[in-house]
């Protein structure tokens, strides 16, 4: 590892301890495990619908397993994004069994295995971006790390009842993936699938802060931490298409520098559109 990426972890580091020191401590509220929707619909589960909206995790979470490494349908040719993607798709069917037990009977105890997939999933998605926008060695390397560090997170959480490690884990990936995507030149096509997936996610974490009142709004049909569920699910539904879709990028330009190119062919069309009926008005049409 050279001198300069050395440098980077140490002020990564240097910054999360020095976060860590001037912050308060943030502990689990109990009111969390409070959902507005607590109804046994069928079958006798317990929070039916919180429950059972996992079932997607599992589907693609399989799915996207197995395309892995079946006939290297996503054509993966690196292998540290080989092992990259299995830990995400691990980590997301894991997701199924581990937020149903949670949600089964919500306490402490439980939201650690409700916790502990979704942060393998997030750790890898980081240790990919990696791979494809800075250097391949050094996001293959920070797979385990990576993964190790959101793994101690939920144990500090747990052990510490302070939930600001877990944090970091979780929201800096919500803050640096769709940068990293609009700014950083991809080593892929299909880029915007990236910004579908962070928009879902986004809508995903509105509609758990929002659980109750979209219960009442709809008439408890259905609660906003369901709908939390349904929304999630679709972060790697959109990241499985874009691997079955994508190719390699002959030409590595960033989305911004896409979107920029556009907007100036844009406005240079309507400039010479602008010019060409102005010439146009200006033709006389009488004749002698």
């Amino acid at each position: 590892m050279g001198k300069a990426k050395l440098f980077a972890w140490g002020v990564a580091i240097v910054i999360f301890i020095v976060l860590m020191i001037v912050t308060p401590s943030i502990p689990q509220s109990e009111e969390y495990h409070n959902f507005a929707d607590q109804r046994k619909l069928f079958f006798g589960i317990p929070n039916t619908l919180n429950v059972v909206s996992n079932v997607p995790y599992l589907v693609v979470g399989v799915v996207g397993l197995i395309l892995c490494y079946h006939g290297n349908y996503f054509r993966l040719s690196l292998e540290g994004e080989l092992w990259g993607w299995s830990f995400f798709f691990v980590g997301v069917a894991a997701v199924a069994f581990g937020s149903s037990y949670y949600h089964a009977m919500p306490n402490d105890a439980r939201l650690v295995w409700d916790r502990l997939p979704m942060t393998i999933a997030f750790t890898s998605i980081v240790a990919i971006f990696i791979i494809e926008r800075i250097d391949e060695k050094t996001g293959t390397t920070s797979i385990a790390p990576l993964i190790v560090a959101g793994v101690l997170s939920i144990l500090y959480w747990r052990f510490f009842d302070d939930l600001r490690p877990y944090a970091v884990v979780q929201f800096l990936p919500c803050i640096a993936i769709p940068l990293m995507t609009i700014l950083m030149p991809p080593m892929y096509s299909h880029s915007t699938y990236w910004l579908w997936a962070a928009a879902f996610y986004l809508l995903a974490k509105v509609e758990e802060a929002e659980d109750k009142p979209i219960y009442k709004f709809t008439h408890h049909v259905v609660s906003g931490h369901t709908l939390k569920h349904l929304c999630a699910a679709m972060v790697p539904i959109f990241l499985t298409l874009m691997l079955a879709k994508r190719s390699v990028e002959t030409e590595r330009k960033s989305l911004f520098r896409k979107w920029k190119s556009y907007w100036i062919s844009i406005k240079e069309n309507q400039n010479k559109a602008e010019t060409i009926e102005c010439e146009y008005a200006a033709v006389s049409t009488i004749t002698e």
